[in-house]
C-alpha cells in the first residue's frame, strides 16, 4: 500500500517558518499546509434517496469515534443534490496523520465495508490532500 502522507511529505521540499519554533511543510516554494485531510467519498442514488439515508445512518454510527482520533481537527460531510455526492472529510493537523495512517485510518476500512453495502451507492473511495486556511 502507498504511504499518504510520505508521498505529501515527500513532494513538500521545504518548510516555511510561521511563528518561532513552528514550521509547516511546503509541497513548493509559497504553497505550504498545516492540516491533512482524508476524504471517503461515494455516489447515492438521485433516484432513490434511501441511498443517501443509509450513508447519513452509517456515517453517524462511527462519528464519534472518528472525531475521537488524535489530531482531528474537524469532520465534515458534503452532499450535493444535483449530481449525487456523499463525502466525508476528516482533517487533521499535519503532525498527527502519521500515526492515524498508521492505523489503518481507523474506522474508515469498517466505514467504507458499509457503504459498499448499501443499495444505491456507488463508486465507493478515498482520497488525501493537504488543507491551509488562506
Amino acid at each position: 500500500a502507498q504511504k499518504e502522507l510520505q508521498r505529501i511529505l515527500e513532494r513538500s521540499s521545504t518548510t516555511t517558518r510561521t511563528k518561532p519554533n513552528l514550521t509547516m511543510p511546503e509541497i513548493t516554494e509559497g504553497v505550504s499546509f498545516d492540516t491533512i485531510a482524508r476524504e471517503w467519498r461515494c455516489k447515492w442514488s438521485l433516484e432513490d434517496k434511501a441511498s443517501l439515508a443509509g450513508a447519513q445512518k452509517e456515517l453517524d454510527a462511527i462519528l464519534a469515534q472518528t472525531k475521537a482520533v488524535p489530531g482531528v481537527k474537524n469532520v465534515q460531510r458534503v452532499v450535493c443534490g444535483e449530481c449525487g455526492d456523499f463525502k466525508v472529510i476528516v482533517a487533521l493537523d499535519a503532525a498527527s496523520f502519521g500515526e492515524w495512517e498508521k492505523a489503518g485510518f481507523a474506522p474508515e476500512a469498517a466505514f467504507l465495508e458499509k457503504l459498499k453495502a448499501i443499495k444505491g451507492l456507488q463508486r465507493v473511495e478515498t482520497q488525501t490532500y493537504t488543507l491551509m486556511t488562506m
